[in-house]
Order: structure tokens, then C-alpha cells, then sequence
């Protein structure tokens, strides 16, 4: 139970507090939630009168209960409006902010804050230039630029840092020797240096180091095991190890890799990695692999294998029969063994990529050697429930799953579905990707049983659920969903406009109003996130005109992906993707629209065909018209030649959306073009971001430098923004 509170600041001081002069004259409103038992014998609302002396100012209250409720405080720009009421509320937030992602241009060193000493989780990964090493071989200054940063935040544990050379680390990890997080991040290809070498300085000088993150992290997979070998009790501390390998092109960890790695970190309590399950390539995982891994790290409570070739994104053919050609190496002992290897599971996640079949019984034993099992997502599991005469077995037996993820299970069917929502009734989170036996009917009722719980669905790539059956499935859960997503195929509205077209033709009935009562509009009360799938070339206006999902009004973030060869697509059958159509949603404020997986020509097209400016004019036609606040959009490619960057339509149309706040681009753009996003009155955070593999070198060009960023960011800063 939350309360909500509101403090407000009248223009008359108060005796003993000096407030700053941007608001001595005018009334600033913060709103946060803080948890009730905090207020004790308290009111649920706080109503603060400010004029009369004989009344109880909010400053009266203990400094203790005014700081823990500070601290309470998570987003950044309601801590940005305490700490402007007044010099007392700027010291409590600036002594209780915690985390801190720091922006700005590293030349800009007099910028540098030095009052959140407090600071203990540390974002260093966005300073601009984006992606360019932080510290110079060259530079006489860099041992000065690391000690300015430790005595800015001198109490950092926590540090994620964009490592694009060795140097990086060699100077920053002395700084902060009590370091116990630490995520780093590098989308820049590897240097030629020895095995591990990029980490030995965190191993050398981070004795305490607890947590390391490097699935953002380009680098060889022989280098993490001969570093952890170099330091075995630094590797002895590690309890959460991420080597999850985010980009393409890689072949994930070996398993003499895996093993090398686990049995010199026993302690390991969340395990995440890439690896290899194809029997046919040297150092595959199979049951050996996997018996061996539980042996090491027994106390795992989240492990999470997932072979190289699931980060591609490929979507399977729709028409086959959903098994993969080759099986893995897995049996159902190891299964089994598996499971009992590790009784302190919470979370396990297998995506083998590679048939494991009639895996129903193995799994019943989760249920039993793994009673803290919270989270479940298997791909490419078969037989994973048979859900015959309602009877429960397999997975359906793991009465205690909150969040269940099914990948590519070819014999998943309804029945399947409904033993499932019966044994687990506790499920909030439900993810079905590939499945290509269950339909409408089975899911709506899969819904219905869990209409108390399921608040968060994502189906995709299933045969017979397109975008109107996955909302009619969706129905009874309609009031409660809070996020879901979709796939936008349109196949049966367009199939039933053109029954429509042709009743219309012999009965003079009106087609749209026909549509309209076919798929009525019925309001989604409490989704505030939209996800969807749409193939290069459809529209997105059957969304809201068609299927039933444009009443949404608590709805404030999208995200699109956007994905298909466009070279494929003839220029004459191109129209507006209509993003103006999301102007019915009135909270819609944040929107990520992700056209990466759309391939085309980045120079000349063949006659008849659009280059990828066009094809950006297609998709970002209309994103004026909403207000949106945030927005990241990640522009089409040419994989010829690694090309992803703004183009002058591009460039024009985002110009226009006159409410934006924060803009980010990942992948590059011109000087020339960047310059026309000052004509948005609000905009005040902007960067290009090339994080994806492998990032350019070398900046081409006519396209955007170190000086050119400079000379952007400080035309951005030179304006006045209204805030």
C-alpha cells in the first residue's frame, strides 16, 4: 500500500529556511509515493499549511523520517524538483541519491557535479562522445580526469563504464577499490592484446568484486577464464557472473569454457551465458556439460543458458512443423539431474535451439528438488505437457511458477494451455513464442482461468495468432493486462473488410461501420505497455482502427519492431505507416521505434525502388503529431556495408516533434542534419549511440566526429529551454 503526497511551496518563507531564488516566487508541486507504515499513527494524506505560524510546517517533522523518505524518492526528475524547493530539501536529496548516470561532454570537466557524494551506483557509460575512449594513451591528463571522478563520488560500489581500451580500467579501477558491481560495456571491436588482459586491472585492484556484468561487453570468449584463473579469490567472491553475449555474429562459450569458468567461481549464485548446443560443432554443451556445471556451483539460485544462434532474432517459417533439424545432446536423466543438482533455483532459463523431446516427465522433477522456483522459460522443449483428459503432468505440476516462457514447442497445444493455467495458478507473467498448435480458443480459456493473476502476455510468432485473435484470446483478462505483446498481422481484418467490400457492393452497407461493430472497442484500463512485431512494408493504422486496441488510456510506452527486407519491396505499393494513428492514446509519452532489422540500400536503389531515406519518410510520417517526451529510434541498414544512419527525412520529420525531451539515435548521422533537432523547444538530451556489433572504427567523413558532436552539444546547451 502506497500513499500519495503532495508538498507544496507558497510564496511566503519560512523562518530559519533560505530558499533559492528560481523558486522564491513561484509554487512548486513534487509528487512521489513512500510506503505507509513509514508515517506510523500518521494520516494518509499530509496536508501542509504554510501561512499560519500556529500550523505544522512538513520541517518538522524528524530529519531521520525526512531522509528515509527521500530516499524513497526513484525518479529522477521528481528529485530534481525537491532538490529546487528549498537549500534544506536540496542537501536531503543530493544525501540520499543513490544512482546517477552521468551525461555531459568529457572536456567539460568544470561541469563535473561534486555535490552527490553519496553516489554509490555509478553510470559512466553515457558521457559524450559516445563510444570514444574516455582516457588518451596520449594524454598527460588522464591520471587528473579518474582522480576528478573518485572525488566527485567517492563512494561508489557500483560502476558501469564504456571500456573501449585496456587503459579505461587501469585508471579507474584503483579509484574506487571497494568496487562490488561492476558492468562494462564495449560495442568497439577487440584490440590486439593478450588473453584477458582487459581485465586484469578490475581483478587486481577490486578485491570485493561481486557482480560482473559483460553481456554489453565485445571481447573473445578464451579471455574471462585464464583472468578468473589469475585471481582465484577474487573469482571465489563473484556470486553474479552475465556473459550473455547481446550481438551477432559470435559463437558463445565452449564448454571446457563453462567449466573453467564455474569451477573457479564456486560461489556463483545467478549464472547467465551463451553457449554452444549443436552437437556437430567442437565444445558443445551437452550432459556432461550441464551435471558438471551444477557440481561447480551448487548454489545457484538463477541460471540461464541460451545457445549463440537465439540472439539473431530470426523468426521460423510460419508453415513448419516447429521442430528444429537436429536434437540436442541432452537426456532426460540430465534433466533430472540438473534439477536436483540445484535445489535453490528461483529462475532457469534453457534455449538450446536444438530438439529436446518429450521432456514432460524430467520436468515434473522441478517441482519437487526445486521448490523456489519462481521463473521458467525452456525453448525448444517438447512434450513439455500433454495436458490429456485435463490431466496434469509435466510443467503443469510446477504449482509455484510466476512467470512461465515457452520457445518453439511444436506439440504445445490447447489442452496443453488449459493444464497449465490449472496447476499453475499463481502465474502473472506468461511469454509463447513459435507454438504452432495452439489457437484462440485455448487461449482465451488459458486467460480466463488466470484472470486473477496474468497481468503481463507476450505471444509471437504463433500460426493461428495474428493480432485480432490474440486480442480476442485476451478478453478476459482485458481490464487487468498491464503489458503485452503482439504480433501486427492483419491477416483476418483484411479478410474480413474484403467480405465486408463485397456485402457493401451488393447491399449498399456501409463497410467501416460494419468493421467497427465486428471488432468493438473496449477499453484496456491498466496497460501502460505496448509491444509490437510488424513485417517491413505493412501498416500500423489496424491497430486502432481495426482490432480493438485504441482504448487505452493509461497506455504510455511503445515499442516497434520493425523488421523485413525492403529491397524486396516495390516503391509503388509503399503508403504513410501512419504512426499518427497512435494519437488516440493520451498518455502515450515514451516510444522506442526499432527499424534495425529492416535491410535495405543505403546509396542508389534500382529503378522502382526506395532507398532507406525513403523508407524512413515511410515510418516516421506522422510522429509530430504525438507528444511524445522520450524517443529512441534505431534507423534501417544496409548490411553491405555496415550503414546505419539519419537521413534528411529522417532528420525532418523527428525535428517536428515539438515536446520531446529526450532523443536517442543508435547509429550516426550527419552534422548538417543533427542541427535540425534544435528546432525542438524541449529537447535537452541527445546522443547518437552505435551500440551494436561491430560499431564503426573510424567515423566516416561527412558523418558525425568528435568536433561535430562537441559543436552540436553546445548549440543544444547555448539554448533556453522552457521547463
Amino acid at each position: 500500500m502506497v500513499e500519495s503526497f503532495l508538498f507544496i511551496r507558497k510564496t511566503l518563507p519560512f523562518v530559519g529556511t533560505t530558499y533559492f531564488p528560481t523558486v522564491y516566487k513561484t509554487i512548486v508541486e513534487v509528487s512521489f509515493t513512500i510506503p505507509k507504515p513509514f508515517f506510523f499513527s500518521l494520516t494518509s494524506k499530509v496536508h501542509v499549511k504554510m501561512a499560519a505560524p500556529n500550523h505544522v510546517h512538513f520541517h518538522d517533522l524528524p530529519d531521520l523520517i525526512l531522509f528515509n523518505i527521500f530516499s524513497l524518492v526513484t525518479d529522477t526528475r521528481t528529485r530534481n524538483a525537491i532538490s529546487l524547493v528549498c537549500l534544506k530539501w536540496h542537501l536531503l536529496e543530493r544525501s540520499t541519491r543513490s544512482s546517477l548516470a552521468l551525461r555531459g561532454n568529457i572536456r567539460d570537466l568544470f561541469l563535473l557535479p561534486t555535490c552527490f557524494q553519496a553516489v554509490t551506483n555509478l553510470d559512466l557509460s553515457l558521457l559524450s562522445p559516445w563510444g570514444h575512449p574516455l582516457l588518451d594513451y596520449s594524454s598527460p591528463n588522464s591520471i587528473l580526469f579518474a582522480q576528478l571522478i573518485r572525488q566527485a563520488f567517492p563512494s561508489v560500489v557500483s560502476l558501469t563504464i564504456y571500456a573501449r581500451n585496456p587503459l579505461t580500467l587501469y585508471l579507474f579501477a584503483p579509484q574506487w577499490p571497494n568496487l562490488r558491481h561492476v558492468k562494462l560495456k564495449r560495442w568497439h571491436q577487440r584490440l590486439s592484446i593478450p588473453l584477458g588482459f582487459d581485465f586484469l586491472p578490475l581483478f587486481e585492484h577490486c578485491l570485493s568484486l561481486s557482480s560482473l556484468d559483460l553481456s554489453h561487453f565485445y571481447c573473445w570468449t578464451e579471455d574471462l577464464p585464464p583472468a578468473l584463473k589469475t585471481y582465484p579469490k577474487v573469482a571465489a567472491s563473484i556470486s553474479y557472473l552475465n556473459i550473455l553475449i547481446t550481438y551477432s555474429y559470435a559463437e558463445g562459450y565452449k564448454s571446457h569454457e563453462l567449466l573453467a569458468i564455474t569451477s573457479a567461481c564456486p560461489n556463483l549464485r545467478q549464472f547467465l551465458a551463451t553457449c554452444l548446443f549443436d552437437h556437430r560443432l567442437v565444445g558443445f554443451v551437452g550432459d556432461e556439460t550441464l551435471l558438471s556445471l551444477a557440481s561447480n556451483c551448487p548454489r545457484l539460485s538463477l541460471l540461464h543458458l541460451v545457445d549463440a544462434t537465439s540472439s539473431s532474432n530470426a523468426r521460423a517459417n510460419p508453415d513448419d512443423e516447429g521442430y528444429a533439424t537436429e536434437d540436442a545432446i541432452i537426456s532426460h536423466a540430465t534433466l533430472a539431474g540438473l534439477c536436483t543438482g540445484l535445489p535453490l533455483l528461483e529462475e532457469l532459463i534453457l534455449d538450446v535451439c536444438h530438439n529436446v523431446r518429450d521432456t514432460g516427465s524430467a520436468l515434473e522433477v522441478l517441482n519437487s528438488k526445486c521448490p523456489r522456483l519462481k521463473s521458467l522459460k525452456l525453448g525448444h522443449f517438447h512434450g513439455i505437457c500433454r495436458g490429456i483428459n485435463s490431466q496434469l503432468n509435466g510443467i503443469a505440476l510446477c504449482s509455484r511458477l510466476e512467470s512461465l516462457s515457452i520457445k518453439n514447442s511444436a506439440d504445445l497445444t490447447d489442452s496443453s494451455l488449459i493444464a497449465i493455467s490449472l496447476g499453475c495458478p499463481t502465474l502473472t507473467k506468461f511469454v509463447v513464442h513459435g507454438c504452432k498448435r495452439i489457437t484462440e480458443i485455448g487461449f482465451r480459456k488459458f486467460s480466463s482461468i488466470l484472470k486473477r493473476t496474468l497481468i503481463d502476455v507476450k505471444i509471437s510468432s504463433c500460426k493461428h495468432l495474428n493480432a485480432v485473435c490474440s486480442l480476442r484470446a485476451l478478453e478476459p483478462i482485458r481490464g487487468q493486462i498491464q503489458q503485452l505483446h503482439i504480433d501486427c498481422l492483419w491477416e483476418s481484418v483484411q479478410r474480413f473488410e474484403g467480405d465486408l467490400n463485397q456485402i457493401a457492393g451488393n447491399k449498399s452497407i456501409q463497410p467501416e461501420k460494419r468493421l467497427d461493430n465486428k471488432f468493438s472497442s473496449r477499453t484496456w484500463a491498466k496497460l501502460h505497455s505496448l509491444s509490437l512485431w510488424i513485417s517491413v512494408g505493412e501498416l500500423l493504422s489496424p491497430l486502432t482502427s481495426s482490432v480493438g486496441l485504441n482504448d487505452c488510456p493509461v497506455l504510455e510506452e511503445i515499442q516497434i519492431r520493425i523488421e523485413g527486407d525492403c529491397r524486396q519491396q516495390s516503391w509503388h505499393s509503399m503508403h504513410a505507416f501512419e504512426l499518427s494513428s497512435l494519437e488516440c492514446y493520451p498518455r502515450l509519452s515514451k516510444m522506442k521505434l526499432d527499424c534495425g532489422g529492416t535491410i535495405g540500400y543505403a546509396l542508389t536503389a534500382p529503378y522502382g525502388y526506395a532507398d532507406l531515406s525513403m523508407w524512413e519518410r515511410f515510418y516516421l510520417m506522422g510522429v509530430g503529431n504525438l507528444n511524445l517526451t522520450e524517443l529512441d529510434y534505431w534507423p534501417p541498414q544496409d548490411t553491405e556495408i555496415n550503414h546505419r544512419a539519419l537521413s534528411l527525412p529522417a532528420a525532418g520529420l523527428i525535428a517536428q516533434c515539438g515536446t520531446l525531451r529526450k532523443l536517442f539515435i543508435h547509429g550516426t548521422a550527419n552534422e548538417h542534419l543533427m542541427m535540425f533537432l534544435l528546432r525542438i523547444p524541449t529537447l535537452r538530451d541527445v546522443q547518437l549511440r552505435e551500440d551494436y556489433y561491430p560499431a564503426s572504427e573510424n567515423d566516416f567523413s561527412t558523418e558525425m566526429r568528435v568536433s561535430s558532436c562537441c559543436r552540436f552539444e553546445d548549440a543544444l546547451n547555448r539554448r533556453k529551454i522552457p521547463d
